[in-house]
């Protein structure tokens, strides 16, 4: 049952009739098989198409691996009796057509990279969403440079402006083996090549446009490496002019608000990330100035209990590298003990004693950790843990039974 693809004919087909020949439910969803189709079903990184059959949403196509079917998966059942069926199938027009651009732009800057950098495309990823936008290619290296980069897009580019004429047809194994094929089919039967005239033959079965000016343009926007491969993500045509459009915006409201010329822009940071790095650096001297004597006023009111001097205290909105900051202040002192907490987006804890007490801190602060969710440990004279936020009530009367705790064990 391998229904008559019409899309291989006419990638521009956007209305057809159609019989349906069998009903299914797939996936606890309606599905239906035509005896022609020209709806594109996912397959070699081309999505799949959308649009309807009658007044019927079809919401996936996918080709049925045992007999090469096409099934069209519908928001709902088809009306009518269960075969002979005459339907209307309308392809979504905007959508094929941003498929056709990103494919066929696909297709011209993976030969750019060939004859460019010698790099060759090993997958390719096209995301049906036009305005997320991805669409990448893994190159076999990753040793690209900027210029390598730029010169792949000017020679994909260029291709794009001659307007070279974009043509498929099925060939046969005579045939194939006379074209210079950028890499080996994954089929050997029913071999499809896609040709742009005089530069890239490619083994697809997907859609494409019949010119390479009807790409409108090729942007790469992000190079990355994947262990030992390059991640290009670019855009083609209309997904181009959106990208553009988008950044533009946010350039030109960055430069008003500056009142620059968007050509400064990178100057102007330059400065603001100085800028913020001193202040930055003076806000730190600032609140470790302040920290030290926030510790001479904990010291001042702390209550001596026999031959140790114990501080329990609580914070909002602090972390834990502040506690630990404050406890290596305080514990500075001989004879003293800080059993200190802090409660925010987050819960932390920090037991310290100086070096001249025998006080156990590993052991108090992990019966107080349990109560409150946290985890961690640590030494005899230093521990410290982490956990979900907890209400300062809460926090605090667990600080406090853990001073009691330590004052009854001296």
């Amino acid at each position: 049952m391998n229904s008559e693809r019409l899309y291989y004919a006419d990638a521009y087909l956007r209305t057809f009739e159609a019989e349906v020949v069998e009903r299914l439910d797939y996936h606890g969803q309606a599905a239906v098989v035509l005896d022609r189709s020209a709806f594109y079903p996912e397959g070699g990184g081309q999505p799949s198409d959308r649009g309807l059959l009658n007044q019927t949403r079809v919401i996936d196509v996918i080709e049925r691996e045992r007999d090469g079917a096409v099934l069209h998966v519908l928001e709902a059942p088809l009306a009518g009796p269960l075969t002979a069926d005459r339907v209307v199938g309308t392809i979504d027009g905007a959508r094929r057509f941003d498929l056709m651009q990103q494919h066929t732009g696909q297709h011209i800057l993976s030969e750019a990279f060939i004859q460019t950098a010698n790099a060759l495309t090993v997958s390719f990823h096209l995301n049906p969403d036009p305005d997320e936008g991805a669409l990448t290619i893994d190159l076999n290296t990753t040793k690209l440079s900027p210029a390598q980069i730029d010169r792949a897009e000017d020679a994909a580019n260029q291709i794009v402006w001659e307007n070279r004429p974009v043509s498929a047809r099925f060939v046969t194994n005579e045939e194939l083996a006379a074209l210079p094929l950028r890499r080996p089919p994954k089929v050997d039967t029913s071999i499809r090549v896609v040709e742009i005239q005089d530069f890239d033959w490619s083994a697809c079965g997907g859609t494409h446009v019949a010119r390479t000016g009807e790409v409108g343009l090729i942007k790469i926007v992000k190079v990355e490496r994947r262990g030992n491969e390059s991640r290009i993500e670019f855009r083609c045509g209309g997904r181009a002019l959106s990208d553009y459009r988008r950044k533009h915006a946010v350039v030109g409201k960055a430069a008003a608000d500056l009142t620059i010329g968007f050509w400064e822009l990178d100057q102007a940071i330059g400065r603001m990330q100085a800028d913020a790095k001193a202040l930055r650096k003076q806000l730190a001297d600032a609140e470790a100035r302040l920290q030290q004597y926030e510790a001479q006023d904990l010291i001042a009111a702390a209550r001596l209990h026999g031959d140790f001097r114990l501080i329990a205290q609580t914070w909002l909105n602090r972390d834990a590298a502040y506690l630990k900051r404050m406890a290596q202040l305080l514990t500075a002192r001989p004879k003293t003990i800080a059993i200190l907490g802090a409660t925010g987006a987050s819960c932390a804890l920090v037991f310290a004693r100086s070096k001249d007490l025998s006080f156990d801190l590993a052991i108090h602060l992990k019966d107080v950790a349990a109560q409150l969710g946290a985890k961690g440990g640590g030494s005899p004279d230093f521990a410290q843990a982490g956990g979900p936020a907890v209400n300062e009530e809460q926090l605090k009367a667990a600080i406090d039974q853990a001073a009691e705790q330590l004052v009854a064990a001296r």
